[in-house]
């Protein structure tokens, strides 16, 4: 007979078995639950949106992970912790996070805050659905209909299909996939079994998410052709054409051009019609990766950067970036009206799909997209586009142009910064030279030197907690920064208080 063991514990102690809950009592207490959300909703207004948006306070409290991880706790146990301890819980994940709405925060391509597009995001966790049926999400799917519509007609297209994605890589990748099922419809029953050697062309300096598609639809990377740019980033439409007609002599089938509006980097933005016109004599599905630049296109003075963009397939539109929507909020759009959408991705699941509901199921949008569980990304968008209207977000875009060209000037005034190129957007690529290195541009070690100079005044400036600026290499180009100026509640004076600090960070190198 077998000899039973009794479970113990790590100290070798039987353990008492937990006292059995009442469950006809219910296990969540929702006025208890409700008085810890409003003291925690307290703590958030007080470290995120009072503190975390005031320039007399830092943008970061920055901690190595063996100092960050201690001061948090991160252990999870078996018993749960008191309201108290909670709240302090929340008050230190506040407290050791970057402040992205710091107005000195330019580390990526999305930063401030817009309240009512935070309302928005308050009420969509709260309300908590899933945006595939109308049944279950009757308000937001009516609601996404009418924003994908106007940005749409922002296009500059009166018809057409479009999704809310998981970010502008999910955008793009999907784009990618309606491509080829446009050219390939077999593709989506019989695999990629028999498909010819499907080749996409992409600039050399477009999003990364290109190649990742490429490795992750099976195209491989090798297939992503990188086309030749201008000293600003921009594609060269001719270099284009002669790359599609070497891969055609090869035995390959080019099937994509992905271009790209406002490059992560330099801000480039690619002659769309002239791409244009390259696309429609080779039959390509065109595709405009517009997550950073497409918000331009609320704007009189500058939606000519995107010239061309109403002759595209596809735009990927990330408004979290330049309109401050909140993340994430990124839009697929498409001139198609065939309903390729739901051609292609459609799995017909009779769970979720019936046809024979009481309400027209075409409202049903779910199908159209690769997931099932679809966050809803429209409310964010569209009460903070009914709380400003578009003339206020065609205001936010020329103030950000405004404030890019005067720190541009003020650069220029200062003998320390040197611009990598002319900015044709609002990323402000440049290097600071320190006093010691200045004059000394022939020497054999100064590229060398100068790549170390942005690494140790970006990790002062984290350190200090004062600001934060990304940089990179890029091509043969050593390490620059990249400032993106793009934050509403951004001032001259700020701008100026920027080009004294990296000053007083770097002058000593």
């Amino acid at each position: 007979m077998a000899t039973i063991i009794p479970l113990s514990s790590t100290n070798g102690l039987s353990e008492e078995p937990a006292e059995p809950r009442d469950l006809r009592e219910p296990l969540i207490d929702h006025p208890q639950g409700q008085r810890f959300l409003a003291d925690a909703f307290n703590i958030i207004m007080d470290e995120v949106l009072c503190k975390g948006t005031d320039v007399t306070q830092k943008v970061c409290e920055w901690k190595l992970p063996e100092e960050l991880a201690p001061l948090l706790d991160l252990e999870l146990r078996q018993t749960g912790e008191p309201q108290h301890r909670l709240l302090q819980r929340v008050r230190d994940v506040a407290k050791y996070s970057i402040k992205t709405s710091h107005p000195y925060f330019f580390n990526q391509l999305f930063t401030g805050v817009d309240y009512h597009s935070l309302a928005g995001r308050f009420l969509t966790e709260a309300l908590n659905t899933n945006l595939y049926t109308y049944e279950v999400a009757p308000v937001f799917i009516l609601m996404e209909e009418e924003v994908l519509k106007r940005l749409r007609q922002l296009v500059g297209w009166t018809k057409g299909d479009g999704i809310f994605c998981p970010g502008g890589s999910a955008s793009n990748m999907n784009a990618m996939n309606l491509a080829r099922y446009h050219h390939f419809p077999e593709v989506k029953s019989q695999g990629l079994f028999g498909l010819p050697r499907l080749v996409i062309f992409t600039s050399s300096e477009s999003h990364y998410s290109v190649k990742k598609g490429a490795a992750f639809l099976g195209f491989g990377t090798e297939n992503a052709i990188a086309v030749e740019v201008d000293d600003g980033g921009r594609m060269i439409p001719e270099d284009l054409e002669e790359k599609i007609v070497l891969a055609k002599s090869q035995g390959a089938v080019p099937f994509l051009v992905s271009c790209t509006s406002g490059t992560t980097v330099q801000g480039a933005f690619d002659p769309l019609d002239r791409i244009a016109d390259v696309c429609e004599k080779h039959k390509l599905w065109m595709h405009v990766d517009a997550a950073w630049g497409g918000s331009v296109l609320f704007s009189k003075k500058h939606r000519h950067l995107m010239k061309g963009v109403d002759r595209a397939n596809s735009v990927a539109w990330n408004p979290h970036k330049m309109l401050l929507a909140g993340l994430q909020c990124s839009a697929l759009l498409l001139q198609d009206n065939t309903n390729l959408l739901k051609r292609c991705h459609s799995a017909s699941a009779t769970y979720l799909f019936q046809q024979d509901k009481f309400y027209d199921v075409n409202l049903d949008v779910g199908d159209k997209s690769l997931q099932c569980s679809r966050k809803v990304d429209c409310l964010k968008l569209w009460l903070m586009w009914k709380a400003v209207g578009s003339s206020g977000l065609e205001d936010r875009v020329d103030k950000a142009f405004i404030h890019a060209r005067y720190l541009e000037k003020q650069m220029r005034k200062r003998g320390g910064f040197h611009l990598l190129h002319e900015p044709e957007f609002v990323n402000i690529c440049f290097w600071f030279i320190p006093p010691s290195m200045r004059g000394k541009e022939g020497d054999a070690d100064y590229q060398e030197n100068l790549a170390k100079v942005a690494p140790v005044i970006k990790k002062r400036m984290m350190e200090k907690g004062t600001m934060m600026m990304g940089y990179q290499p890029l091509g043969n180009k050593v390490n620059f920064f990249r400032m993106v100026v793009m934050s509403p509640s951004f001032s001259q004076k700020d701008m100026d208080f920027i080009l004294d600090e990296i000053e007083r960070l770097g002058n000593d190198l």
